[in-house]
């Protein structure tokens, strides 16, 4: 991901310097056979390549349009991943039955943040088609990363590893019935998000509409030189390689845009947003984990409601 305020033009030409060069070429050539081989005219009017420059415009528009869509679109849902991550660590301090402040519940939540942080790296290097397990290595216990493995779906069995220790929470009288279903849900809303990705992921820009522009545009760019020719000369150079560069420079951007999880720099930024999940989640673990050893510190208990308090709230 681009994170620069100013782009360097190196890195913009570098995008369609091969356009560019053959571009250039085709002018230089056609310009030196026009004024030194060719005693015919070939001028035609400047209102054909006019006409196909504003169809191509319409077409690289919507092009563009439909690109950043998915981009955005990408961007929405890796939103939604950092809202939900914060959520179900939430769930998981509060919800969790600990009145004793015990190591073995500060070691669930400890693993249970740790997972949902490998979560959401796996799932990052997934949709870039890298592994998925290196960044993870020291996030996972042995027994889950032996278990991860032997997945294709390194994600989703991550997720199958929070279910398994919510329905054992569960059997430990660790949470509700109502609290396991909330949690659930959360969980249900992370798949989806990480459905939505693979569906971005997976869903191809229709190639043909991509050929039909591409093949529009270089019939643009051969007919240019003949309708300013007899306009502009030896000066018809610099400027029919500047207005071809332009419309390939559009496309070329459109073509980057329509794929956010091409580890790119145009990509949706989803390791710098997985570094976010996981500050804010360990933020929020670190302390409930000191909250936890000044209780261990002072060997303090939670004091008991009193009898006239649960009177209260039975009506």
């Amino acid at each position: 991901m681009l994170l620069k305020k100013k782009i360097p033009m190196k890195y913009v030409l570098g995008k369609i310097k091969v356009e560019l060069a053959l571009l250039m070429a085709y002018t230089i050539l056609f310009e030196i056979f026009h004024h030194y081989f060719i005693n015919v005219s070939v001028d035609i009017p400047i209102a054909i390549p006019t006409m196909i420059g504003t169809i191509i415009s319409l077409l690289l528009a919507f092009k563009s349009n439909q690109a950043y869509d998915r981009w955005w679109e990408a961007r929405i849902i890796w939103g939604s991943i950092v809202n939900e991550s914060r959520t179900l660590i939430r769930q998981l301090l509060t919800f969790y039955k600990d009145p004793d402040f015990s190591v073995e519940a500060n070691e669930f939540k400890e693993n249970f943040t740790k997972r949902q942080i490998a979560w959401c790296f796996s799932l990052g290097q997934s949709l870039r088609n890298k592994d998925a397990i290196k960044p993870i290595k020291d996030l996972l216990s042995e027994e889950e990363l032996r278990f991860v493995k032997n997945h294709q779906n390194i994600p989703n069995a991550i997720l199958l590893l929070h279910a398994r220790d919510l329905r054992i929470a569960k059997k430990n009288k660790r949470f509700n019935t109502y609290q396991q279903v909330e949690i659930d849900n959360t969980l249900t809303r992370l798949c989806d998000a990480m459905g939505k990705c693979e569906r971005i992921k997976n869903t191809i820009f229709p190639t043909t509409y991509s050929m039909y522009i591409r093949m529009t545009l270089c019939l643009f760019i051969i007919l240019l030189p003949f309708g300013l020719i007899s306009l502009l000369s030896w000066f018809a150079i610099p400027l029919i390689t500047i207005i071809g560069g332009t419309f390939f420079l559009i496309e070329k951007m459109a073509i980057h845009l329509q794929d956010p999880f091409e580890n790119r720099p145009t990509d949706t930024p989803v390791t710098a947003i997985a570094n976010t999940i996981e500050k804010n989640l360990m933020q929020m673990l670190d302390e409930y984990q000191s909250e936890f050893d000044i209780i261990k510190e002072f060997d303090l208990k939670p004091e008991p409601r009193k009898a006239e308090n649960d009177a209260y709230f039975v009506l």
